[in-house]
């Protein structure tokens, strides 16, 4: 063990042992959310908050949820079939996704498909923008999404059922269902999506074939405070589905896909007068079939699981000044047909700093050190300041280092993988500024990201490789607008957002294939009383899709429209009966070449809240 990680190991070390000073009990809260580190180190960037109330109003992907809330650009294989993002002009596995505060890509390959994600069992979806490797480790550098659960303490018996039904025999149902009291909850929530998928192409005399899929989803979270001091919780999620891949050609052979993840979380909160910790035990599986030909029963494979330990210890040095330090052990065993049994072991610190310096001036500060015998590790850190000018108006700067460890796939595919890759590493700035006022929240924010040591395969002979080859700068500036008209019983709100991305190869002095460089989109929305109308529109520009910038090899720009209808039965116990027509204006538009999206189509809805 060199100098600097037993250095690392002692400032840890004394965080922790100094817990047996405390006093005065912290009560607990009566919401317990577990994603902590997004909650208390995020003043410095940009965040998009998307409560349950608009999670049941959109359809029920991640997918399209983000398209159209978000600056994230999504590339669909078409309507529910592989779907990648890229945030701020980075690659599909530089965006992390994080579960309860526990990171879910894929240990495979590095990402996560964003329609095997249903938003149905979740409480909330939070966007993170910007480098946040610091904080949640491997892929964050475009940015992060978190997937969160909420224990809900005194609230009583609560349930709600939701019921979708549209084109293409596409049904969307979902329950969920709590209870709790002073020192117990539980929530349950079950969902299921399926659909024939079997549209027409809107320019292209043709029909998409073996397009069909399902998915199921399940959750369970329980929490029960012990006394005063301490509280236990338990997290749980399923996951099983399968999609047929589309077809492009009429005598292509037909193909299919089978997920089955699970992610299991215990964790041990301790509120001890100024001091916090949280003690989290995580395990997580992963596991596809793929099958080449859906009327033989052959298939490859692929299955990783994941055990986590972490431990998180936070003291409150006063109103003022919060100090945090965190240690984690990541083990994952990984096998497949193309993979030979592998396993690594990951151990990282951090310690981190929020200070408010001035009653207008705040700071936070982080460093992150992994350990692994599988590749060299960068120090990583953040520093972020948040000033606010006045009461609405505030700007904020962050600088971090952010980095992407290889994947199982990059290191140990059969006769390809490369173990002496390096991870991808990234500097990035951002500058933004925000207004709030009673009817007005905006913002703009500008970025600079420095990536390098990106990893590319290549062919090397007969044989493709991953390397370390290539070298992107991403800058860009990003724009959100929430405004609101209230007149008794009326009520209009808009809310739009925008982004311009440079993404360069510079090497090439080439825009990367599939990121364009603008997206926009917005939501105006009337609301009289128990109805609401809402025109929701999405605008993609023209995307390269081949690394040569060729102008004969683009995807032409869209928009889109949507246009929506609720009506609301009910005080206590509503009733929204909804209807939503998609791509009213029947466009045609691809976001993968050859891969036609949905013309015109419909869904009708019903939810019940109890």
């Amino acid at each position: 063990m060199n100098m600097k990680q037993s250095y690392l190991i002692s400032l840890f070390v004394f965080f922790a042992v100094h817990v047996v000073h405390a006093q005065e009990p912290i009560p607990l809260e009566e919401v317990e959310v577990s994603d902590s580190q997004l909650k208390r180190f995020s003043n410095t960037q940009q965040t998009t908050v998307l409560t349950d109330s608009v999670l049941a109003k959109n359809e029920p992907s991640l997918t399209s949820l983000l398209n159209y809330s978000t600056n994230i650009y999504f590339k669909e294989n078409g309507l529910g079939m592989v779907s990648s993002p890229s945030f701020r002009g980075t690659t599909s596995q530089q965006t992390a996704v994080l579960w309860n505060g526990i990171n879910i890509n894929s240990q495979l390959n590095g990402q996560t498909d964003f329609n095997t994600i249903s938003i149905r069992t979740f409480d909330e979806v939070e966007v993170r923008s910007g480098g946040g490797s610091v904080l949640f480790g491997s892929g964050a550098i475009g940015g992060s999404i978190h997937l969160n659960d909420y224990l809900r303490f005194n609230k009583g018996f609560n349930t709600s059922a939701l019921l979708r039904y549209g084109s293409f025999n596409t049904l969307d149902s979902s329950v969920k269902s709590g209870i709790s009291g002073e020192k117990w909850s539980a929530n349950l929530a079950i969902g299921r999506t399926s659909s024939d998928n079997d549209y027409d192409y809107v320019a292209v005399d043709a029909k998409n074939t073996n397009g069909q899929f399902y998915n199921n989803s399940f959750s369970f979270n329980t929490g029960y405070k012990i006394n005063d001091k301490n509280l236990l919780k338990w997290y749980s999620y399923l996951y099983d589905g399968e999609r047929h891949f589309s077809t492009i050609t009429t005598n292509e052979t037909k193909t299919k896909y089978r997920d089955f993840n699970t992610r299991n979380l215990v964790e041990w909160d301790g509120f001890y007068g100024k001091w916090l910790s949280k003690t989290k035990l995580a395990y997580i599986t992963e596991h596809y079939k793929y099958y080449a030909n859906i009327d033989s029963d052959n298939y490859t494979e692929g299955e990783a699981k994941t055990f986590i330990g972490k431990y998180d210890i936070a003291y409150n040095v006063s109103p003022k000044l919060l100090l945090n330090a965190v240690a984690d052990v990541t083990h994952t065993n990984g096998e497949g047909s193309s993979i030979p049994e592998s396993e690594r072991t990951i151990t990282s610190f951090n310690i981190m700093a929020k200070h408010t310096i001035l009653e207008k001036l705040l700071y936070e500060a982080t460093l992150r050190k992994e350990i692994t015998a599988n590749y060299d590790s960068p120090f990583l850190y953040s520093l972020g300041i948040n000033y606010q000018l006045t009461k609405q108006y505030e700007i904020r700067f962050n600088t971090s280092k952010n980095f992407r460890i290889p994947t199982y796939n990059d290191l140990y595919w059969v006769g390809s993988g490369n173990p002496n890759l390096l991870p991808e590493t990234s500097v990035q700035y951002e500058v933004g500024n925000s207004y709030s006022s009673k009817h007005i929240n905006a913002s703009v924010t500008a970025f600079y990201n420095n990536i390098e040591d990106m990893i590319q395969w290549l062919p090397s002979g007969s044989v493709w490789t991953p390397v370390n080859t290539q070298h992107v700068n991403t800058y860009g500036a990003e724009t959100q607008l929430k405004t609101s008209l209230n007149i008794k019983s009326h009520e209009v709100v808009f809310i739009g957002n925008y982004a311009y991305t440079v993404s360069k190869n510079q090497e090439t002095d080439k825009q990367l294939v599939y990121v364009p460089y603008h997206k926009g989109g917005g939501a105006l929305s009337y609301g009289f009383k128990n109805i609401s109308v809402q025109y929701q529109l999405l605008y993609v520009g023209e995307v390269f899709i081949l690394a040569d910038n060729s102008p004969n090899y683009v995807l032409d720009d869209y928009l889109i429209s949507n246009l929506s209808s609720e009506y609301v039965l009910g005080e206590k116990q509503k009733l929204t009966i909804g209807v939503k027509v998609n791509n009213i204006w029947n466009k045609a538009y691809q976001t993968v070449a050859n891969r036609y999206m949905p013309g015109l189509n419909f869904n009708f809805y019903l939810h019940f809240k109890l």
